[in-house]
């Protein structure tokens, strides 16, 4: 990988603030460490792409709602009422990071043991359908 140092770092932010979000949850929705895991996540996200180029994706016209969403229930896990801002954090990141999916479903697909799980019969369908992606990579 060809990742500045910067980068490297943001990479680290993001998996850590994604690993903080997910302990939160399955700590019964501990308000302290999503909101951590809040931080982390963004500013990670702002060290991979760089500020400006965070600033624009967030800004775009197309993509209002679910800036709108995930920064609100970024904002409700701030106040206190982490059940609720996790579910809207999540139904904006869902619309921000929506087109990502099939990228990732297709990079899933071409590892050794989770491509072969993916790949049939009644899961391929399934998670073709979730990702919204049209064709299956075989």
């Amino acid at each position: 990988m060809w990742l500045s140092d910067t980068q490297k770092i943001g990479v680290a932010l993001t998996t850590f603030g994604s690993l903080f979000m997910m302990l939160g949850v399955m700590l019964f929705f501990d308000g302290a460490l999503l909101a951590l895991g809040n931080l982390l996540f963004l500013s990670g996200l702002t060290l991979i792409i760089g500020p400006q180029k965070t600033f624009y994706f967030f800004a775009r016209k197309q993509k209002l709602r679910g800036t709108i969403c995930f920064l609100g229930g970024i904002l409700l896990v701030f106040l206190k009422y982490p059940f609720i801002g996790m579910i809207v954090e999540t139904l904006g990141f869902l619309n921000l990071f929506g087109d990502f999916f099939p990228v990732v479903l297709t990079f899933l697909r071409q590892l050794p043991f989770i491509g072969t799980l993916l790949s049939l019969p009644y899961v391929s369908p399934v998670v073709d359908r979730l990702a919204g992606s049209r064709a299956s990579a075989v």
